[in-house]
């Protein structure tokens, strides 16, 4: 076969293109699947209220089941826990593609985000163990940033052509060729990985907790703002989520063998990292979807214009993703470099936060796209070293689940308040006699300067967390030869 051919270090990296092409499809889906939404509804016949759960069915399913994956992709062996999760993706993308009724594509779409946790959970772990070396590790992470990112304004282009082209079950059918190139790739090239093994012990009881709360809080997120975040519903669920969370730190403080072991906890790197990145993602989700609404609706661009105007968003991680960020994480240290980019991430919402109803795409909106792309471009590749930068080689999948829950939690948790907040001083505008669109525009306006805001803490936060003690050089220079256990994984 082919892969006898490859030296070890080609493989890496045609390994890295692999895991970064199942990362896109993940990615493409978040995104694809909003400009299709319209002809969905006509089709399946969904009411405006359950329309939503086309979106958020997914995410409930994703977000909550990516610790639990992470940890049985160290046990079990992440190569298999990858390809397990592409072939359920696949098989629910096409049952999504040939649902007959809505009920039927709910299920579909939970399914989906079930498969999606599977891989994106390990994910990171292949790459932090394949390239161990600081300055490798440091482009594969830039790549990765890039699909991550980049990926939610190619799902936005891809759904507006593929829905105007053909029809709305293609936004799913899409995936099944890429599904099953992916899978041909990784079953050969991915290194196979022995895990600790199912005798090391599963934390079952641990593990149904922590899933359970994190799959009812985030419905609660994300229903909040139908019901209102104040509502019995909104609160009874939140309640039950934080009992269960309780209870489940009990249980890890009596278990031998816990899903989330206090060694990984201690891993301040990884945790910090984790609380910063959360306050970058609300900024980056809620621009997505606040600037497609108004570009739709106030400024009247179609569904793909609205994805090319993107596009300088998505050019710009692209470019920095060559290599860019990597020089200057190793010149300057990455705190320095996220702490730049966040900065400028915030600068870009501050920017949307100008837009009125005749704003022309030039300059103002190609430079907030570009800005906010130059700003997350920097900030997303410093802040994934940082977090798994000690993470030992056994618990690698667990650090992944917990920088990808992190991740996913902001994510949601940003774009339900940021939305609410947007609508309710739309009502409120409107209330006191301004236009529907005047309304409109000074409700997006909110929501911008609080993403703003919000980013401000994030590096407030990284300057308390994440500055180092030594200097830029000296913080460079630890970087390539410190022996951590993912060190001695890949030598052995």
């Amino acid at each position: 076969m082919r892969t006898i051919l490859l030296s070890p270090d080609r493989r890496r990296w045609t390994t890295l293109a692999v895991v970064c092409l199942a990362q896109l499809m993940i990615v493409l889906d978040v995104t694809i699947v909003n400009v299709a939404l319209p002809d969905i509804q006509d089709d399946l016949g969904f009411s405006d209220a359950s329309l939503t759960w086309v979106v958020n069915a997914f995410l409930v399913t994703f977000g909550s089941l990516l610790l639990l994956a992470g940890r049985l992709g160290d046990l079990l062996g992440r190569k298999r826990i990858f390809l397990a999760g592409l072939t359920t993706f696949t098989i629910a993308s096409l049952l999504c593609a040939v649902a007959p009724t809505s009920g039927a594509l709910i299920g579909a779409r939970l399914l989906q985000g079930a498969g999606a946790a599977l891989q994106a959970s390990v994910i990171l772990a292949i790459i932090v163990t394949e390239f161990p070396q600081a300055a490798d590790r440091a482009r594969a992470m830039s790549a990765y940033v890039f699909v991550s990112v980049a990926g939610g304004s190619l799902g936005l282009l891809a759904g507006g052509l593929l829905t105007q082209n053909l029809s709305w079950h293609w936004v799913f059918l899409v995936n099944l060729p890429i599904g099953l190139v992916t899978y041909a790739f990784g079953r050969t090239l991915i290194r196979a990985d022995r895990g600790l093994g199912i005798g090391h012990g599963v934390d079952w009881l641990g593990s149904v907790l922590v899933t359970t709360s994190l799959m009812i809080a985030i419905y609660a997120i994300v229903t909040a703002t139908t019901h209102g975040w104040l509502s019995v519903q909104t609160l009874g669920f939140g309640g039950l989520a934080s009992a269960l969370m309780a209870a489940f730190v009990v249980v890890e403080s009596r278990t031998a063998e816990p899903i989330l072991p206090a060694r990984v906890l201690a891993l301040r790197g990884l945790v910090n990292a984790s609380v910063v990145r959360g306050f970058l993602v609300t900024g980056m989700y809620s621009t997505f979807f606040l600037v497609t609404l108004y570009l739709e609706n106030v400024r009247g661009y179609s569904a793909l214009e609205a994805g090319a105007a993107f596009l300088p968003w998505t050019l710009t991680v692209a470019a920095l993703s060559q290599g860019i960020t990597a020089s200057l994480v190793t010149r300057f240290g990455a705190y320095r470099v996220l702490t730049a980019g966040m900065a400028a991430a915030a600068a870009g919402l501050l920017l949307f936060g100008t837009i009125g109803e005749q704003t022309a795409f030039f300059p103002t909106i190609f430079a907030a796209c570009f800005v906010i792309g130059l700003g997350i471009g920097v900030a997303f590749m410093p802040l994934l070293t940082i977090a798994m930068a000690d993470v030992p080689a056994a618990d690698a999948g667990l650090g992944s689940g917990i920088t990808n829950v992190s991740q996913q939690l902001s994510g949601a948790l940003g774009l339900a308040v940021l939305s609410t907040i947007a609508a309710d001083h739309t009502r409120a505008l409107s209330a006191a006699g301004h236009s529907p669109t005047s309304a409109m525009i000074g409700g997006y306006h909110v929501a911008f300067l609080c993403g703003a805001a919000l980013i401000a803490v994030g590096i407030a936060l990284a300057v308390l967390l994440l500055r180092p003690a030594r200097s830029p050089q000296a913080e460079v220079a630890a970087l390539p030869t410190r022996p951590t256990a993912i060190d001695l994984e890949h030598a052995a």
